[in-house]
């Protein structure tokens, strides 16, 4: 029996971004399809690209943390196709899935590159594979999604390594602002987002040592995105920043535990926009790495690969995780992380779609 029986291919699933200023325009459409935004203000967000030539640095470290993925799954033996697609632009899932027709897995392994649950997070990733399922042509595989990774070994210690790092390059009495995407309330209200977020930075600081167990942390949000009257996580990093500074604080290191790599999230909200509040009232900002294709965060990939493999066989395998909320659920109850808007739907296991094998 092969390590990864019953799964016969493994597929790195993200957000995407686009690779050129031809592209900018159409990734934003694609990422805000339905959601009425007026084309000014896409053109309007558009322009935060061009600083960068009109190039996220998104699919870059995908295809690096592809290629670690590709070497770590071989040094463990295990041999199947691992292919990589996105939500929102090329190569999209639907590309994935017809670069693995030729060895035909009837099931596959999807990573995402998430590690938190939510709507936005983890179901809408659900959702596009299934869509990309329904319009495959000929018979369909199934597609199952590892588990949120949040408090693994792979995922904090990285991050406590990068933490630390950012410190030392800090003053003594720096605060850490741990920063995270926001989502609508309504959303957060329906899943452990928040949850999950405050027990990795637990994690995080406890990892930091006894040196550091009386420095002040706190969570934050950034890259709102809503109507300006709809609630969203906050907050903002920008005020807590200021927030901060009015308090008499010199000094912070931001970490970007929402962030897996270092992409437009991080480079503009971050690097650009929160580096100029830093700049302009006169507050010392050191940003954390990201952790991108650490080799830590790539063999855990593997490990959960594998734990989900044997799960599926029938055994029981270590489920390995940090902190007491133990390891998140393989399979999702078919209620989990509702969008606001629109009623759940049978995403708990993305089998075919009716009427195929």
């Amino acid at each position: 029996m092969k390590p990864l029986d019953p799964y016969g291919a493994v597929m790195l699933v993200s957000f995407g971004g686009p690779e050129g200023p031809d592209d900018v325009l159409p990734f934003m459409e694609n990422v805000t399809q339905g959601r009425g935004i007026p084309r000014e203000r896409l053109v309007e967000v558009s322009a935060h690209y061009d600083r960068f030539g009109g190039v996220s640095p998104i699919n870059g470290h995908n295809r690096e943390l592809l290629a670690a993925m590709r070497e770590a799954f071989a040094r463990n033996e295990v041999d199947v196709p691992i292919v990589w697609g996105n939500r929102n632009w090329h190569p999209f899932i639907a590309q994935a899935l017809a670069e693995l027709e030729p060895s035909s897995p009837r099931r596959i392994l999807a990573f995402v590159t998430s590690a938190f649950s939510s709507a936005s997070g983890c179901r809408q990733y659900r959702e596009d594979i299934t869509r990309a399922l329904a319009a495959a042509q000929g018979d369909a595989p199934s597609v199952d999604k590892v588990r949120v990774f949040y408090n693994h070994p792979g995922f904090i210690e990285p991050m406590v390594t990068n933490t630390l790092a950012a410190l030392a390059a800090s003053s003594d009495d720096a605060e850490v602002v741990f920063t995270a995407h926001s989502i609508p309330q309504s959303m957060a209200d329906t899943s452990d987002y928040v949850a999950q977020l405050l027990d990795a930075c637990s994690l995080i600081m406890a990892g930091l040592g006894p040196s550091h167990a009386d420095r002040r942390w706190d969570l934050v949000y950034q890259s709102r995105s809503g109507a300006p009257g709809q609630p969203w996580l906050e907050p903002d990093i920008s005020d807590h920043l200021r927030s901060r500074r009015a308090a008499g604080v010199e000094a912070v290191v931001v970490v970007p535990v929402g962030f897996v790599s270092d992409h437009m999230e991080v480079v503009w909200d971050l690097d650009t926009q929160a580096r100029a509040t830093a700049d302009e009232i006169g507050l010392s900002m050191v940003r954390s790495a990201t952790v991108g294709a650490d080799p830590r965060f790539v063999d855990m990939i593997v490990g959960l690969a594998l734990e989900r493999a044997a799960s599926e066989r029938g055994e029981r395998p270590e489920r390995v995780a940090l902190g007491t909320r133990g390891a998140n659920h393989d399979v999702c109850p078919l209620d989990c992380c509702p969008l606001p808007s629109r009623p759940a739907a049978a995403v708990g296991r993305l089998a075919p779609p009716a009427g195929q094998a």
